[in-house]
């Protein structure tokens, strides 16, 4: 994220603003496609900048060793068994930007991490997915 905001910073608002000046330099702004576009995007990349700038200002450093390993939380692998269909599944409970279910990385407010969230390895829970209910066991949690 820090790479990102440095990025739109330094390289992508400059290049904003001189393809804002060069339409500006075409002379009628009411029928200038150049300027309303660079406009858009200079709307846009503010707005990022601003999102970027609050993500970082909220995020926390999470200490893996001081986490209690024999519960759910934010940054647990997790291997569960589906209890309906007999099938291991695996995610890893991360942050909303890191969220990739196909590599088994859920978002800490979806659905799934939620319900899981508290468990211990044992327990049984009901996660609405959107086939429906299904139950799970927890089989495992590792944090690394």
């Amino acid at each position: 994220m820090v790479k990102d905001l440095k990025r739109l910073k330094s390289v992508e608002r400059p290049a904003n603003i001189l393809a804002i000046e060069e339409a500006r330099a075409h002379g009628d702004l009411s029928e200038n496609a150049e300027y309303s576009a660079a406009k858009e995007k200079q709307s846009f990349l503010e707005g990022k900048i601003i999102e970027l700038e609050d993500k970082i200002a909220r995020a926390q450093i999470i200490d893996i060793s001081k986490i209690c390993e024999e519960k759910i939380v934010f940054g647990a692998k997790i291997k569960l068994m589906d209890l309906d269909i007999g099938t291991e599944v695996s995610y890893q409970i991360v942050g909303d930007t890191e969220s990739d279910i196909s590599k088994g990385k859920i978002s800490i407010s979806s659905p799934i991490a939620k319900a899981l969230i508290g468990k211990h390895v044992g327990d049984e829970v009901t996660i609405n997915v959107p086939k429906g209910k299904r139950e799970f066991e927890v089989l495992d949690i590792v944090y690394s």
